[in-house]
């Protein structure tokens, strides 16, 4: 069965946002074109890495003598989105995801792949069929300015959890935190 590819070529809006209070939080990669909305859900690692490796992506292109691409070195006031998620319906759990650069369009690109449910027993069942799941993966090209405002976002989303105790380095939950230092 061929792959559903949810493609964004220009998006109207692409960030991460989470749903559910600080330690039990589901983060989302949320992308919007018209009326077009894909919601696919991302751990806060996945969330924290792509953030990271889009900030060292437009921070090398920076450095390409005359800055050719327009590649801002911090986000664009007007590229600022601290609106709330928009109605959430889950397309995926994302597994995979690749990142990169398309020079002829001046665009970060991301792909993201769901997680495969791939159970060996399923090849001795005689009532599973091939293709009986859809394929399916998010690609999305977004512009320069909209990459960083994108990163700086997630990370705001991100470092927005539970705090960090300063002594063993573990989260601090609302109800309380019993720290366990390591042994010497």
């Amino acid at each position: 069965m061929p792959t559903r590819v949810h493609d964004f070529a220009w998006p109207d809006r692409i960030v991460v946002g989470t749903i559910g209070l600080p330690g039990a939080r589901t983060f989302y990669l949320q992308v919007r074109a018209g009326t077009q909305i894909v919601s696919i859900a991302l751990e806060k690692q996945q969330s924290t890495l792509l953030a990271e490796k889009i900030d060292e992506i437009l921070d090398q292109l920076i450095t390409v003598e005359g800055n050719p691409f327009s590649v801002p070195t911090s986000t664009p006031i007007e590229l600022v989105d601290n609106d709330q998620l928009e109605a959430v319906q889950e397309q995926f759990r994302t597994g995979a995801m690749s990142l990169g650069w398309d020079p002829t369009t001046a665009q970060v690109v991301i792909e993201a792949y769901p997680i495969t449910d791939a159970d060996p027993d399923d090849d001795d069942d005689p009532l599973a069929e091939d293709g009986d799941q859809e394929s399916e993966m998010l690609l999305v090209r977004m512009p320069v300015g909209m990459a960083r405002a994108f990163a700086k976002r997630t990370r705001e989303i991100v470092e927005a959890g539970r705090p960090i105790c300063p002594l063993c380095g573990y989260p601090v939950d609302a109800d309380g935190h019993t720290c366990t230092l390591p042994e010497a």
